[in-house]
């Protein structure tokens, strides 16, 4: 799949792993290779650029070779966070970049269409970002934004809003689905579900 030449990649990978009892749960690794790994190297060719958001000490993440950019919200406000971290950086850095494609650093089948289809479906909709969907679910932490969005996504945060799904539906998103096993969308949330994720991929060609 071609890189979309006005695309930026931004992993998420800022969250708390809670439910894997803290660190980094996109180190973890799959057939080889670590969840981020696997990501970049799936986002990689769709996009002119990647970063990765994480919070705390970049210098864990150097092995992976992409910028790395943290929350400008403080007290870790979410993947919305994450997403204006990604719009601002673009905005400084890559100007020419005009849309930023989200992807959870818990995701490790990401698809390899995951950008192209996106793009289609807001263009259809002449909406100004879309979400994935799988399995009846929308995954709104995986979509694309517009970057011009950022000073009203940096203001709905500093109202406290913090509902992903719930930002995108009040700016008319579009909605790209995925049928595919496993779900393109899967993520890695808790111990089971890597579990259930080395599984999967020893199982196909994912």
């Amino acid at each position: 799949m071609a890189a979309h030449s006005e695309t930026l990649g931004v992993v998420l990978a800022g969250g708390l792993s809670r439910r894997m009892g803290g660190g980094d749960k996109g180190l973890s690794v799959i057939e080889g290779r670590t969840i981020l790994e696997r990501l970049l190297q799936r986002i990689g060719p769709q996009c002119a650029g990647l970063v990765l958001n994480a919070n705390g000490d970049p210098g864990r993440f150097a092995a992976l070779g992409v910028p790395v950019v943290s929350d400008s919200v403080p007290d870790f406000a979410g993947p919305l966070a994450g997403v204006l971290a990604g719009m601002d950086w673009a905005a400084e850095h890559r100007p020419d970049l005009v849309w930023i494609a989200t992807v959870a650093g818990d995701t490790p089948f990401l698809p390899a269409d995951f950008v192209a289809r996106l793009h289609a479906a807001r263009e259809a909709a002449g909406a100004p970002l879309a979400s994935a969907a799988s399995g009846g679910r929308t995954h709104p932490v995986n979509g694309l934004w517009r970057v011009a969005l950022r000073e009203e996504l940096r203001a709905a945060l500093g109202r406290g809003e913090r509902k992903v799904g719930r930002w995108t539906a009040d700016q008319g998103g579009a909605v790209a689905e995925w049928t595919a096993d496993p779900d393109p969308f899967f993520n890695v949330n808790a111990p089971e579900d890597l579990d259930e994720a080395r599984r999967l991929a020893a199982n196909s060609a994912q």
